[in-house]
């Protein structure tokens, strides 16, 4: 009788898809370990950026106004109030127009 020489042979000769199932595991750990990465790096980025401008000194806001918006334009500075007021300054900080916006509920 023959001797059977498959009874010898290691766990990937054995089983010819478990080569396959190791690369496809690490592949995934591989791509997974990369997405986590990214996911740090665009954290990183976004979470790092400056600080939202402040409303210029030269600007007086009606009393209780708290802004929730500011825009630099080239020679405007719109603000647009929590109470949804819209307020166009010039660049000496002087109310030059208001008008106010729908406000949506949370």
């Amino acid at each position: 009788m023959a001797r059977d020489d498959r009874a010898d042979q290691g766990p990937e000769e054995a089983l010819p898809m478990l080569r396959w199932l190791r690369l496809l595991v690490t592949s995934l750990a591989a791509v997974m370990g990369l997405g986590i990465l990214a996911i740090v790096a665009l954290l990183w980025l976004r979470l790092s950026e400056a600080p939202l401008p402040q409303l210029p000194d030269q600007i007086a806001l009606p009393d209780g106004a708290q802004p929730a918006a500011i825009t630099f334009a080239r020679d405007w500075i719109v603000v647009v109030t929590e109470a949804g007021e819209i307020l166009l300054y010039d660049q000496q900080g002087r109310l030059k127009d208001q008008a106010s916006a729908p406000v949506s509920a949370p």
